[in-house]
């Protein structure tokens, strides 16, 4: 069923066929919705590139840098040139310097946290800002968050920190866009084995423990992920905003 047909959507953070934004991506065009995707760094460009083609040749494929306010408002500019409006926006972009996911938090350094925060919390913001104007129909803004947002999982750290920041953002600006009936929600997802959670110490030991401890014992699925990213994307989560939705087998729910 093509719940998302004649949807117009842009994906931040594809960096390889592992990532979280690849899988939603994936759900989204198999749902019906035509999308547009950037790449962060000359590095990632061949690999987004060669991903986004499966979805046909002429899909966009836009650099940026989302600490670059210029940056981010000509991808928009573009995408509005291109498809003329937006209904999608998903924010799968996250980062850390390596040393701080590392150790105890009480050492993260002053510009690791400046670093954490603007890349992976006020780009959402930003993404938000620059979007909101080509959702003249009404759209669903999604955002990537962990559950070490609201727990302390140790040698997350600040990125931890950063995802709080995330969540609460995502609260706000759905009150601020509610009235434009831009929905904005996040996705706690449990541990996935993609290029950025390999940047995590102990992140083998972090997928046995959710396999042992959550209620389904086992660990989420890249699809599942896809498949609750296209839920919130489309019309059945229409009276869902501010959200922030656990894909993580259940963890979530445990004390112990």
């Amino acid at each position: 069923m093509s719940i998302l047909a004649g949807k117009l959507g842009l994906v931040f953070g594809v960096a390889n066929k592992r990532s979280i934004a690849w899988a939603i991506a994936q759900a989204w065009h198999q749902a019906g919705a035509r999308l547009a995707f950037t790449y962060q760094g000359e590095r990632l460009k061949e690999n987004v590139a060669e991903l986004a083609g499966a979805f046909g040749e002429d899909t966009v494929v836009l650099p940026c840098d989302v600490t670059k306010d210029e940056e981010i408002a000509e991808v928009f500019r573009q995408v509005g040139e291109r498809f003329g409006k937006l209904h999608l926006l998903l924010h799968s972009v996250a980062f850390a310097p390596r040393e701080a996911l590392e150790g105890e938090f009480i050492h993260t350094s002053r510009e690791a946290f400046r670093v954490a925060h603007d890349v992976s919390a006020y780009s959402l913001v930003a993404l938000a800002r620059e979007g909101a104007p080509l959702m003249t129909e009404g759209g669903s803004i999604l955002a990537m968050t962990y559950y070490g947002a609201e727990k302390v999982v140790p040698r997350y750290n600040v990125m931890g920190v950063a995802k709080a920041a995330l969540e609460a953002s995502a609260r706000y600006l759905a009150y601020d866009l509610g009235p434009k009936k831009i929905r904005v929600n996040c996705i706690s997802a449990g541990p996935v084995n993609t290029l950025a959670a390999r940047g995590i110490a102990g992140f083998a030991e972090m997928l046995k423990h959710y396999e042992a401890h959550a209620p389904l014992k086992r660990n989420v699925l890249p699809e599942e992920l896809g498949a609750a990213g296209t839920f919130l994307a489309s019309d059945g989560a229409a009276a869902i905003t501010g959200q922030v939705i656990y894909v993580d087998s259940g963890y979530q729910i445990m004390g112990m």
